[in-house]
């Protein structure tokens, strides 16, 4: 198999590259412009379903498509919850190994925590937020969007979920520092690892 190396006669090539794990369809507006302003960075779309036009059809788990060190940062936007527990190390490994030295992982998820509260009062059903694409409850959060599951994308079903503290630990021992993570004080986790320099 072939690595992706970055053309250096590109112009683009003075832009830093985020990678754009799980990105879906094409949409600038996915990227969160405080992280990855339009002038500084280019962005690197990776997803396993080839429906979605990605520049690279992989899965999060093997991106040996990708040469070490390739990329200055990798934006997930909701995707770890998507694999099975025992995967989990091998995104964030794969994560870590494709950035540069000093590179960063930014990521967001369901935080689990806050989405128990809901399901202790009884309110798993109840809408906990108005989405895009509608009502999403807590069953959504915890299991999938029921109506994308529903229409045959098995893609959107979850099958992990993580706190503060599980996702600390899991990217620490995937080899990131300065781990950040936090609640977003809704229904979200926000995650910050490095790459050692």
């Amino acid at each position: 198999m072939d690595t992706l190396t970055l053309d250096p006669e590109d112009v683009t090539a003075t832009l830093k590259t985020v990678l754009h794990v799980g990105c879906g369809m094409a949409d600038p507006a996915k990227l969160p412009a405080d992280a990855f302003p339009a002038d500084g960075w280019r962005e690197l779309r990776l997803d396993i379903d080839p429906s979605v036009m990605p520049d690279i059809v992989a899965s999060i788990t093997d991106m040996r498509v990708l040469a070490e060190g390739s990329v200055d940062a990798v934006w997930s936007s909701h995707n770890l919850e998507h694999l099975r527990a025992h995967e989990v190390p091998l995104a964030l490994s794969e994560f870590c190994r494709v950035l540069r030295p000093g590179g960063f992982a930014l990521m967001t998820m369901p935080d689990l925590q806050r989405v128990a509260m809901l399901v202790a009062q009884g309110l798993l059903e109840e809408p906990a937020y108005i989405s895009a694409a509608g009502p999403i409850s807590p069953i959504d959060i915890l299991y999938g969007y029921r109506p994308s599951i529903q229409g045959g994308n098995d893609f959107m079903a979850h099958r992990t979920g993580f706190t503060i503290g599980s996702l600390s630990a899991h990217m620490t021992r995937a080899g990131f520092v300065d781990v950040q993570v936090e609640s977003d004080g809704r229904f979200a986790l926000w995650a910050r690892g490095v790459r050692p320099a």
